[in-house]
Formats: structure tokens, sequence, C-alpha cells
């Protein structure tokens, strides 16, 4: 006979307001239910932020799932498309599922946004423990000891500029471990789409864009032209990358080179062109992440930011403007020092991470 006492609630195929999926399958009552897996924990990630920033969250989950292999893990987060499958609960930052998570108990909630919505949340949602950041009197604050020195870096950029290291080691000391390579997660999407491309060719991916905040990045677009002509004066086959933002641009940049722009794509569709590459040349942005994640060897520009922030993970190289620049962290150059990274050292660059005696997919 079916009671509630005879619920198994706490099991990971429990739903509460459909049948369970071993019920559809097999018939079968949870008090006889050979399927039955029961949950320990539960922990929620917030990670709402950019989908760069997404992404370069998820090898926290490899220690997650060995500390705690039977949790149940929750992430909110504006980029869904990016989180693995195998956090259990994909919630969003809509009214629906921020009333669901303040109706549940957690054991764990980790909180890696410093934004005031995030860290007002986090206030606002029951957990045994608490780490990253919080609410204070109206104001950031962090959860826990081990926050600290990532909460301060974040406030005085002259404790930024002599930070050592990676933000993957401070998001691992945030949550009380330590870093150890774990690699990025991020799915592929192979099979889901076609490319004109020939593949008798090494690809490299030129993603020509760096976001609409933060033009200081900008490379010109004479030196796109001229790396792209170069690469495929030398065989390589050039292929131009680039959101909404950047498609008049590529279109120009295409005309102009002879590089091919197979035009700009929903998230997953971008995901797959970019595992077509193998090797990418893109300036600190989202390209950055998916690259990484996709294993992609790395040509990547950096201006603006503390250089020891980035894991690269040996898939490449960081390239600076050859000129000493004081736009840390600011969205425009006085300066215009990207200019100060030469086509001559990206094309050495790209030629010594991938060279023509390689092949594709090595």
């Amino acid at each position: 006979m079916v009671t509630l006492e005879s619920l198994h609630t706490d099991c990971r195929y429990f739903r509460g307001h459909v049948p369970c999926k071993p019920h559809k399958q097999h018939g079968v009552h949870c008090q006889d239910c050979p399927y039955y897996e029961r949950i320990e924990q539960r922990i929620l990630i917030i990670k709402l932020g950019a989908i760069g920033d997404v992404i370069r969250t998820t090898p926290l989950l490899h220690r997650l799932k060995a500390e705690y292999p039977h949790s149940a893990i929750y992430w909110l987060t504006y980029s869904p498309l990016v989180v693995p499958k195998i956090v259990d609960h994909v919630l969003k930052f809509t009214p629906e599922d921020v009333v669901r998570l303040q109706q549940t108990e957690f054991d764990l909630l980790i909180n890696l946004d410093k934004d005031a919505e995030a860290c007002a949340l986090a206030n606002s949602i029951s957990a045994k423990e608490k780490k990253g950041f919080v609410f204070r009197n109206g104001i950031p604050w962090p959860a826990n000891e081990q926050a600290m020195d990532k909460y301060l870096t974040g406030l005085f950029d002259d404790l930024s500029r002599v930070n050592q290291k990676s933000y993957l080691q401070e998001l691992f000391e945030i949550c009380g471990y330590e870093f150890a390579g774990e690699k990025y997660i991020l799915d592929n999407f192979s099979g889901s789409y076609q490319w004109p491309l020939d593949r008798t060719k090494k690809v490299i991916g030129l993603n020509t864009g760096c976001g609409g905040r933060w033009k200081s990045r900008l490379w010109a677009e004479e030196n796109w032209i001229s790396l792209a002509q170069q690469l495929l004066l030398k065989g390589y086959q050039v292929l131009l990358l680039g959101g909404p933002e950047e498609h008049e641009k590529n279109l120009r940049l295409a005309q102009a080179s002879r590089a091919a722009y197979l035009g700009h794509f929903p998230l997953q569709q971008f995901i797959s062109e970019m595992d077509q590459c193998d090797l990418v040349v893109t300036a600190v942005t989202m390209a950055m992440h998916i690259a990484i994640g996709l294993g992609k060897k790395l040509v990547l520009f950096n201006n603006t930011f503390n250089r020891n922030e980035f894991e690269m993970y040996g898939l490449g190289e960081i390239l600076e403007p050859e000129f000493e620049c004081d736009c840390y962290y600011a969205a425009e150059c006085p300066n215009n020092c990207m200019q100060y990274i030469y086509v001559k050292r990206v094309l050495t660059a790209c030629e010594r991470l991938l060279p023509q005696t390689s092949h594709a997919g090595d």
C-alpha cells in the first residue's frame, strides 16, 4: 500500500508533482524500488555572470562531485546553455526559480558573484554553510574567511596587480580546496551542425571582437587583415569568428583578406563552429573560455588584466603590448596600446603552436 510515509522524497528521481522516471519506465513504487538513489546533500552554486565566467567556473564541479558523490547540485545562472549536464538542476534568475530556491534547504551554498542581486539572494536562501559572497548592510561581503582575498583584490587595483594566483586558484580557495588542474567542462555539440571547411588544412579561428564593454582590447582591422593574409599564404585555413556586433566588420575583413566568414550564430552553434578550429586567436572574451573548454590551441591578447588571472592549461601563449601602459581594467585605452601587439609576433606564435606538420584533431 502506498502511503505518504512510504515515499522516498530524498530520492534523486522523486519529483513530487509528477511520476518519477523509474515509475514511468518500470511501474515501481517507492517502498520496493530498486532504483532508489538517496540524496545526501543539496548544493547550490550561484554564478550568474557572463557566459565566459560561467564556463570558467565549471572545473569546480570535479571537486564537488568527488567530495559529495551523493549530492544534488543546483546552479543558478543567466547562461544555462553552458552549464554542464552533470548538474542536476539548472535554474535561471527568474521569480519562479528564485522562489523555488528560497523554499529549499541546502547543505552548502556557494555564491561566486559579488553583484548585489546575487549576494542579496544568497542571504535569502537557507543553507547550513555559505561560501563566497553575501550581503551585509546593503553591500557585498565575504561569506567565509577564504573569500577575503578575492574580495579585496576586487576593491583595490594595486592589490589586484600584484596578485599571483589564477582565477581558478582563487575560486577553489574560496570553496576550501586547492586547484589541481581540473579542466573546464563544456559540451562541443558535436554532430549537431555541418560546416563547409577544408579539413585537409589546419584551421585557425580569428575572433575579432572583445565584447561591447571593453573597447580597450580591440585590435585594429588592418592587423586582422594582415594576419589572415599571411596565414593563408602559409597554407592555413582562416576562419573569422564573432557575434552580431562583429558581423559588419567580419564581412569587411573577409572581403579584404579572403578569409572564410560563415556568419554569426546562436551560442550552441557558435561553440560547434569554434570546435572546427585547431587554434584560436582572441582577446580576453567569451571565445577565450570556449576555446579553453574545447581544448583548442590559443593565442590570447591581453592588455588590461593581470596575466596571472588566466589558467591556460598549457594550450597557448599570452601576448601583451610592447608598450608600458596604465589601462588596467579600463574600458578604453588612451594610448591604444593594442597597436603594440605586432602582427609578426602573432604569426610567429600561431606557427609555433600549430606547425604545418601536425594534423587536424592532434
